[in-house]
């Protein structure tokens, strides 16, 4: 099998495992009416959404690393993306997801919550949470910003300047057909780039002076469930 079908097993098992984080809980509070969830659960729903949000961040980063490789340097498409090479890319992309989660869920630790424990929302997401505590959020939300920024512009970076380097590839291809060709092995990954990402940085990057329960509720429906739900028609349209 090639690189790029090694990622996406592991784009649609991640796809598959975050959305499970959330949804039998909620389905079973939808049945029963009892919206419920114990501190551990709460906790523990937190680490595993987070560790698999941030999984996704840095999947979608090495397919566009394999795409940079295989039109700018496809004569050593095999040697550079070898199966041992796209599993260290892959135990790197679980590590850092691991060490985005536990910062996360360590902070979250430490908060004391108030009498009124109601979430806002329909899962355990780190904004919600926070809005419950009695403490200062102050290093949480410092947190909130680094390990987001860093999982969100990094990986973006990486991903620009990879485009920017097919780009000028795909523009010195004589033939049309060929430069269609080219750019048509990237239009799938793109556009799954810009749903996950755009909507990860309007969520939690935006101050939260302008946020509103809303707005945070509407955008976390779209990158839960419909991105998910929406990477596999967007491969299989291509194909």
């Amino acid at each position: 099998h090639s690189p790029m079908y090694f990622f996406l097993f592991n784009l649609s098992f991640i796809d598959l495992c975050y959305s499970s984080v959330f949804t039998p809980k909620m389905l079973i509070n939808f049945i029963s009416k009892k919206n419920i969830i114990s501190y551990l659960g709460c906790m523990t729903q937190l680490y595993f959404f987070c560790f698999f949000v941030i999984s996704e961040c840095y999947v979608l980063t090495s397919m566009a690393y394999d795409r940079y490789v295989a039109i700018c340097n496809p004569l050593l498409y095999n040697y550079v993306m070898s199966p041992k090479v796209c599993s260290n890319i892959m135990l790197g992309s679980y590590l850092m997801a691991f060490t985005g989660s536990m910062a996360h869920t360590g902070c979250m630790l430490r908060l004391t919550f108030c009498d009124v424990n109601t979430i806002n929302h329909y899962l355990c997401d780190i904004l919600p949470v926070l809005k419950l505590s009695c403490t200062s959020t102050y290093i949480n939300e410092l947190v909130v910003y680094t390990v987001v920024g860093v999982n969100i512009i990094v990986p973006s970076l990486i991903i620009f300047v990879s485009y920017g380097f097919i780009i000028s590839s795909i523009l010195r291809i004589s033939s049309m057909e060929g430069s269609l060709k080219a750019f048509s092995t990237c239009s799938s990954h793109i556009l799954a780039v810009s749903l996950f990402f755009g909507s990860g940085a309007f969520m939690y990057l935006k101050p939260s002076s302008t946020r509103s329960l809303d707005e945070e509720k509407i955008t976390s429906v779209f990158y839960t469930n419909t991105v998910p739900m929406m990477n596999p028609l967007i491969y299989s349209l291509r194909n």
